[in-house]
């Protein structure tokens, strides 16, 4: 039975977290084997343009996915062309994932904004930099407006 563990990719999934929240990502929970494939939609909050997609994992941490804007990708993260993303006319997106592997067990999280987020989402998904360039990244924050 350890052995066929091995060929599961458990996705954990972020439910709704607080209850007015209004982001509705489905399914919450899902368990497939190695090779499949899976679809997990996101309902932005009504009134919400922008959705993005995340994928958190305990050896790399939050990763950006994707940014969709009005139905348009605006950024794309470092993925993998098994992921893909697209978002639909009623501001709803959908992250595919095919041929599953091991390495793709995570928690899968979905965002809405109702701003153009470009600019802060490139910000976010960025690596911090280091101590010794801290001054240098105050004064970007600085240029950003923050």
């Amino acid at each position: 039975m350890g052995t066929k563990l091995l060929w599961w990719v458990a996705l954990c999934l972020l439910g709704t977290g607080l209850a007015d929240s209004g982001v509705t990502q489905t399914p919450k929970y899902l368990i497939k084997a190695k090779g499949q494939q899976v679809t997990l939609r996101c309902s932005p909050i009504s009134g919400h343009f922008s959705v993005s997609w995340y994928q958190q994992t305990l050896v790399h941490g939050l990763q950006f996915l994707f940014e969709y804007y009005y139905g348009a990708q605006r950024e794309k993260g470092n993925v993998t062309d098994r992921f893909s993303a697209q978002q639909f006319n009623n501001y709803s997106s959908e992250l595919s994932l095919k041929s599953l592997e091991l390495g793709d067990s995570a928690l899968f999280l979905c965002a809405s904004s109702m701003a153009q987020t470009g600019m802060i989402i490139s910000f976010l998904h960025k690596n911090i930099p280091a101590p010794a360039q801290e001054g240098k990244a105050a004064r970007s924050a600085q240029a950003l407006g923050r």
